[in-house]
């Protein structure tokens, strides 16, 4: 099974996809040219690190090409008052008499340290689809699990409001 990937993850990537070919593609297959210009290419730095970085843009164009014919898309169905993709959930750590607030977001965009959890993670899996107040048990692993109580749902009007790091 592929990505996890919401329309507008597919439509950012796609994004990505065509400047890379239309913009970068050509930049950069110049910037080759006028290395290779330069003579000797056997000690030539500039045409080695410009071959170098239009190697780099062709895998990741060849990467997020893949990333989308594997995809599955998703979409969020959850009620109004339950937690769902793209919402914001703040969270009580039993353990560590802590609050933390967290974004649900698909696979590609989960970043803990910015604040945002994927709908694959340990974490995601088990708040989706409970409400406030619920008490949520966070297996992660067979030996090892924690406790959570969701204070707060903010469901999220539109992925518009995505303030989200770029693929």
């Amino acid at each position: 099974m592929g990505e996890r990937l919401t329309k507008s993850d597919v439509e950012k990537i796609q994004a990505e996809i065509d400047h890379r070919k239309l913009v970068e593609r050509k930049e950069l297959i110049e910037a080759v040219k006028e290395a290779r210009s330069h003579g000797d290419l056997s000690e030539n730095f500039e045409y080695h690190a410009a071959k170098k970085e239009k190697n780099r843009n062709e895998s990741r164009i060849r990467y997020l090409e893949r990333m989308l014919k594997n995809a599955v898309i998703v979409e969020d169905h959850s009620a109004s008052d339950e937690v769902g993709l793209n919402n914001t959930v703040e969270i009580y750590c039993e353990d560590d008499d802590e609050v933390e607030t967290y974004r649900i977001v698909t696979s590609v965009r989960g970043s803990s340290l910015n604040g945002l959890v994927s709908i694959e993670s340990p974490l995601g899996k088990a708040l989706l689809g409970h409400k406030e107040g619920d008490r949520v048990f966070v297996k992660v692993n067979a030996d090892f699990g924690y406790y959570v109580v969701i204070r707060k749902v903010i469901k999220t009007e539109s992925e518009a409001e995505d303030q989200i790091r770029s693929f």
